[in-house]
């Protein structure tokens, strides 16, 4: 699969329900979300400022789309339906056919830009792997069909490698009857 062609089919809206595992808090987190994902113009002000230092590339050979969420946590019991939102916008930059830099205005782990690692495996998996000031997240997110994905998550601590946190979700295309 070609980056182009990942972004394309996952372009859409999304309910997600994610479960994670933070052996750091020994606790156990389930999230329920509204994703939404969407093409944006390469010329996007926050893209323009994400791309101040990559400018040796070509505008027509980036994709740029956009996340946004609205997710819902049982966190801890104090903050059961706790809400929490955001926007990152991301732009990826092909080093071959199946592999490249992902660009982030927020990061997953931490709150951050960042500047990720992709590849595609040989079954079309995408793996995105994140270094980030304390941490290390590596992604996955592969298809099931053109409307059931699936992502996974560990985040890793860059001190020792230990294990942080774990997550598994299961994202639904929001299908318009």
């Amino acid at each position: 699969m070609k980056i182009n062609q990942f972004i394309e089919k996952s372009i859409g809206s999304w309910k997600s329900m994610r479960s994670s595992h933070s052996l750091a808090f020994r606790q156990f987190e389930e999230v329920l979300s509204e994703i939404k994902i969407e093409a944006i113009n390469i010329n996007n002000e926050v893209a323009v400022n994400l791309l101040k230092d990559y400018n040796n590339y070509k505008k027509d050979t980036l994709y740029a789309f956009q996340i946004t969420w609205i997710s819902e946590s049982n966190w801890n019991n104090d903050s059961i339906g706790a809400k929490d939102s955001g926007k990152s916008i991301l732009i990826a930059i092909p080093a071959s056919e199946n592999s490249g830099l992902l660009l982030r205005s927020l990061g997953y782990s931490e709150k951050i830009n960042a500047t990720s690692t992709y590849k595609f495996l040989s079954d079309n998996t995408f793996l995105i792997n994140t270094p980030y000031n304390q941490t290390i997240a590596e992604e996955r997110i592969w298809f099931i069909s053109n409307n059931v994905r699936c992502r996974s998550s560990v985040i890793f601590s860059k001190e020792n490698s230990a294990i942080l946190q774990t997550a598994y979700a299961s994202e639904v295309r929001n299908l318009k009857v």
